[in-house]
């Protein structure tokens, strides 16, 4: 992919940044042509600070999973959009090309659709940093569920109040997750936040550590015997096919609660199409990613920096993710410096937290 937006100078940086302060609409309307939409926009932005309400690409239709994958398929269907690193350095790698995530991202559709799910519903990703959650996030997009992530580590009550909050039906999780030496047993605590919800219909589970769990009839199934059952449904003659559900410029893409350090968590809500500009546009800026490049950013998918510089950023950008289950300090705190010479890594995106 080229982009012509990719600021390569001082000078041109100076020049953009002039255009985008005397003449925003021209401006972002420029950078917004080089994405798909099945229709474009009306408005580019439009705004009200006093109350205060601000909308992007009003009029616009899109569904962000076809920038994110779709587009990519006829030129770069074999190339790496992941590249998994598991939590153990002598587990295999896992590879996904374009081809195989539009694969996966179709099969979890169809599995949301055959469990009820639909279009503005809220769903629940409780799970480990494996590709699966990858294909979670983008399959609620696919069919325009609100895609709700919760990091890995927090407890019970804190995942009952993000649900209560969210007013989520559904929750995909695993039954655990890898951590440097130690076994998350992250059913389990779904199983304890739900304890007195009426609101969850369903439950599905992803085999990760093998860890044994309690299956609510009715309620919990098995993410492998789901996706067996939606891959005869969307692969016909070896082609693979589930339509993207056509979202408005500003319907919620995904909500993401702030870490509560300040107070109670807030929801903060995501739309489709701005997010999609404006995480493409850093994520080629700021990195000044070139075609070929590995990005590699630590951060969990349960924060903001992992939905923009894992998924979508990198993805809507036709790059390769690299994707990393484990914590910087195990099995030694060499890791990420051995995963950066392992994978040949170009971009490293960390914090200084991480490095201490």
């Amino acid at each position: 992919m080229s982009y012509p937006y990719q600021i390569k100078s001082f000078e041109q940086y100076q020049s953009d940044y002039r255009r985008s302060v005397d003449d925003p609409a021209g401006f972002w309307a420029d950078v917004a042509n080089h994405f798909q939409w099945r229709k474009k926009w009306d408005t580019v932005s439009d705004w009200n600070f006093t109350e205060p309400k601000i909308n992007w690409f009003s009029g616009a239709k899109l569904n962000i999973t076809e920038n994110c994958i779709d587009r990519h398929l006829e030129k770069l269907g074999d190339k790496p959009a992941i590249i998994w690193e598991p939590n153990n350095p002598d587990e295999r790698v896992r590879v996904v090309t374009y081809n195989r995530l539009h694969k996966r991202v179709c099969q979890v559709a169809q599995m949301l659709v055959n469990n009820g799910v639909k279009k503005g519903d809220r769903v629940c990703i409780y799970m480990g940093m494996v590709p699966e959650l990858v294909y979670a996030v983008l399959g609620c997009a696919r069919i325009g569920a609100i895609h709700s992530v919760i990091f890995g580590g927090f407890s019970a009550q804190s995942i009952a109040d993000r649900l209560y909050d969210a007013n989520a039906e559904f929750i995909i999780t695993c039954d655990g997750a890898f951590r440097g030496n130690k076994d998350i047993p992250l059913k389990s605590v779904i199983d304890d936040a739900l304890i007195g919800n009426r609101t969850v219909k369903r439950v599905i589970v992803y085999t990760r550590t093998r860890t044994p769990v309690s299956m609510i009839k009715g309620r919990d199934v098995w993410w492998e015997d789901e996706m067996e059952h939606a891959e005869t449904q969307i692969e016909k003659d070896g082609v693979v096919s589930f339509p993207a559900v056509e979202m408005d410029a500003e319907d919620p893409l995904f909500i993401l609660y702030t870490s509560g350090s300040t107070g109670k968590p807030k929801g903060v809500v995501h739309s489709s199409a701005g997010y999609m500009v404006w995480t493409n546009y850093t994520f080629v800026n700021v990195f000044q990613y070139k075609p070929g490049d590995i990005h590699f950013c630590t951060a969990d998918i349960g924060w903001i920096t992992g939905h923009s510089y894992i998924v979508y950023g990198p993805l809507s950008a036709g790059a390769t993710s690299l994707m990393f289950e484990g914590i910087p300090t195990w099995p030694d705190a060499g890791r990420f410096w051995d995963i950066v010479d392992k994978h040949q890594v170009n971009i490293l995106y960390t914090a200084p937290t991480a490095i201490r």
